[in-house]
């Protein structure tokens, strides 16, 4: 295709912008591609990347492109209901997508590329991505990386030897007895407990069928206005 800009093609088709973000400061990189029809404002792919990369819409956001943000309400940024069509957005273009604004989480985005729409195709709809959604409001970037990489400590490796040993002696030989143990059973349910909470900090895993079936259903469209 020849045009750059996420506008009505010479076939009268609607272009579809591909669009890739990806979350600032965390490794391995948490990412998404989505494809959206360039008739979108900045308020619907808001609600789209609330559903693709997993969050749940209860805190202010923005974009910032062109030394001009466009978000919520709440903070004097200009109107997110502006087209992508509009912005005239060309194929390499990027901008700031932020959220939660008293952290913030930053994303970058880019317009990958301007496509003609496939026949019979929904959209809009999550091609690719990659890496877990922090959990909302987990404290930022650096402290849900350290959070993650402490599944893999010591402490976390001693839980998981701790639940193993004491498994072992209830299913393997058959001694459910060592449950009625009160120091047995506060370290089984300590060991438990955070290896729970370990678990949870690492974030929801990303599912592409499962972001697109929220898609269908037009979740995006809620999360869109949604905030409290």
């Amino acid at each position: 295709m020849s045009s750059e800009n996420p506008t009505p093609s010479a076939s009268g088709a609607e272009v579809i912008a591909q669009i890739k973000v990806w979350l600032h400061g965390i490794s391995p990189m948490i990412w998404r591609r989505v494809l959206v029809p360039g008739s979108f404002t900045l308020r619907e792919l808001h609600g789209v990347l609330q559903v693709a990369m997993g969050w749940e819409g209860i805190h202010l956001y923005q974009f910032c492109l062109r030394a001009a943000c466009y978000g919520s309400w709440e903070l004097s940024a200009a109107s997110p209901d502006v087209t992508l069509t509009a912005l005239r957005l060309r194929k390499g273009a990027r901008f700031l997508y932020e959220y939660d604004l008293n952290i913030p989480w930053r994303h970058d985005v880019r317009i990958e590329d301007c496509l003609e729409p496939e026949a019979g195709k929904a959209y809009p709809v999550c091609s690719r991505g990659g890496g877990p959604c922090p959990p909302e409001d987990c404290g930022g970037p650096a402290d849900f990386q350290r959070r993650r990489d402490n599944i893999m400590s010591l402490d976390a490796l001693d839980d998981l030897d701790t639940m193993a040993e004491i498994i072992d002696q209830v299913v393997l030989d058959r001694r459910a007895d060592v449950l009625d143990d009160e120091e047995t059973k506060c370290r089984l349910e300590r060991a438990v407990d955070r290896s729970w909470a370990r678990e949870q900090a690492r974030g929801g895993p990303f599912s592409r069928r499962a972001v697109n079936e929220r898609l269908r259903r037009d979740d995006h469209l809620d999360l869109m206005h949604q905030q409290w």
